[in-house]
């Protein structure tokens, strides 16, 4: 068996994390994207840049600043301590928190483009056939906008499965509860297990190869390609 048990529950805890981290991620980003894909508002650049914050913040500045925020001198952390709660660092929701804050672009604009290339045309048909706003978003905006659904979904779920940085700066290093795969590689180099390191390596390599390629079957194709 190529993978020891605290290899496998790495490895089960960064798919449930990255599976819920996704799942958080669709829920909260399709409204905001829809919202940058189509409002007018001046509101718009800035909302978007910190949308992309992560893109070039390294994930230590990012893990630093929610540890400050989630801990107990945070004032999220304050707010939930005077509800009698305990605070999220160094837990799997604070990791999940982190995972939704990091991989938030990797939603938001793959979402904000397709909603954007569906355009007005069809909305503006269906509201003359009597759709209301709801019925013309969840039968004629999420179809055409399919792709782009699918693409955030892979690239968050990706991007969550590869997080280190983020992770160790905000949940810590504890087995069973914080320790992702990228962690316990970390920590088999630190211990000159290589041939570990390998095996978990091998497959992070092995995972992104895959997702780029279902990256590139789910990209419309090009006009005119295919024809003579």
């Amino acid at each position: 068996m190529p993978f020891t048990a605290q290899d496998l529950a790495a490895i089960g805890l960064t798919l449930r994390l990255a599976a819920l981290t996704t799942l958080t991620l669709l829920v909260l980003c399709t409204p905001l994207a829809w919202w940058l894909a189509h409002t007018p508002s001046r509101w718009r650049g800035p909302v978007s840049a910190v949308v992309a914050l992560p893109l070039v913040l390294p994930p230590t500045v990012i893990g630093f600043y929610l540890l400050l925020t989630l801990g107990p001198n945070g004032p999220v952390g304050r707010a939930m301590q005077s509800m009698g709660l305990a605070t999220l660092p160094f837990t799997f929701a604070g990791l999940l928190v982190g995972s939704v804050v990091y991989s938030l672009p990797f939603a938001v604009q793959p979402l904000q483009r397709a909603f954007e290339a569906v355009g007005e045309r069809p909305m503006e048909a269906a509201a003359t056939l009597g759709a209301g706003p709801w019925d013309r978003f969840f039968t004629v905006a999420v179809p055409l906008a399919r792709s782009g659904f699918l693409t955030a979904g892979v690239l968050s779920f990706a991007h969550t499965v590869g997080e280190f940085g983020v992770v160790l700066m905000l949940g810590g290093n504890i087995p069973g509860v914080t320790r992702v795969v990228s962690v316990q590689i970390y920590d088999h180099v630190e211990a000159m297990e290589y041939l570990q390191a390998h095996w978990l390596a091998g497959s992070m390599v092995v995972f992104s190869f895959v997702v780029l390629l279902v990256l590139h079957w789910l990209q419309p194709p090009r006009p005119g390609r295919g024809t003579a």
